[in-house]
């Protein structure tokens, strides 16, 4: 899998993609990540990217030419996406659909944005990360390139953890613990020191719904709602009470 990230502060990037998983599945060439300056494409003997808009107005605006010189004078992989509000929102979905293609590339806009002509003729489309505002690309981009890396076979080192994790299908995940089993008072649910792996499986489920359901009712409307397997698997913990809010039932 190949990705491509066009910034002005590769410095910013380049630590980031070198650590933790990123860095690992870099180093075995599982992922080839690459990141590209976009003052490389300037033209000027200070390698201005940005100039002020037409119409005036605060700030600066990334200006085409230094853009779609950098972009052409490498063989990034397309379709290259520019990181901007009005972007296809970016989730779990969209991050499978990219990790099963060939490759893909990011161009992270800084300061006002970019000139639209970059928009409209140099990327094939946009990526949102979410309605907030960002001082540039960079931090959405990673966000993007870290969702999408960890799902390319052999980058995590249990594939099979993918599978259960938040949005995986289309629930948030079940809560996790850990050693000791007891601490300040707070037990950790007998049944996750039972070794009945069905029963633990079972209860992990009951919890994913029983959390969507609560915390976030929206993903469950985008599943269709609760099927009445999953109210029999509920009711069998204890935690199909629809009215309930976070926290209402005991971790049986």
């Amino acid at each position: 899998m190949r990705i491509d990230l066009f910034t002005i502060f590769p410095n910013l990037v380049e630590p980031w993609l070198d650590a933790s998983l990123l860095g690992r599945a870099r180093q075995a060439e599982l992922l080839d990540l690459r990141v590209h300056d976009l003052r490389a494409g300037a033209t000027d003997p200070h390698r201005s990217v940005d100039d002020a808009p037409f119409g005036g107005g605060a700030g600066m605006v990334l200006a085409p030419e230094p853009v779609f010189s950098a972009v052409e004078a490498t063989d990034a992989p397309r379709p290259l996406f520019l990181m901007g509000p009005a972007g296809r929102r970016f989730d779990q979905a969209v991050a499978e659909e990219l990790a099963a293609s060939g490759g893909f590339s990011l161009l992270c806009g800084r300061y006002e944005g970019v000139d639209q002509r970059v928009a409209d003729h140099l990327a094939d489309g946009e990526l949102s990360v979410g309605d907030v505002v960002l001082s540039g690309g960079e931090v959405a981009a990673l966000l993007v390139v870290e969702a999408v890396g960890r799902l390319v076979p052999g980058v995590m080192g249990n594939q099979a953890s993918a599978l259960d994790e938040s949005f995986s299908d289309g629930l948030l995940e079940y809560p996790h613990y850990t050693r000791p089993a007891s601490f300040r008072g707070w037990e950790v649910p007998a049944v996750l020191r039972s070794g009945d792996h069905g029963k633990v499986a079972a209860w992990r489920r009951a919890q994913a719904l029983a959390r969507t359901r609560d915390l976030r009712p929206d993903l469950l409307e985008g599943r269709g709602g609760l099927s009445d397997e999953d109210h029999a698997l509920l009711a069998r913990f204890d935690l199909d009470d629809p009215l309930a809010g976070p926290g209402a039932h005991p971790l049986s």
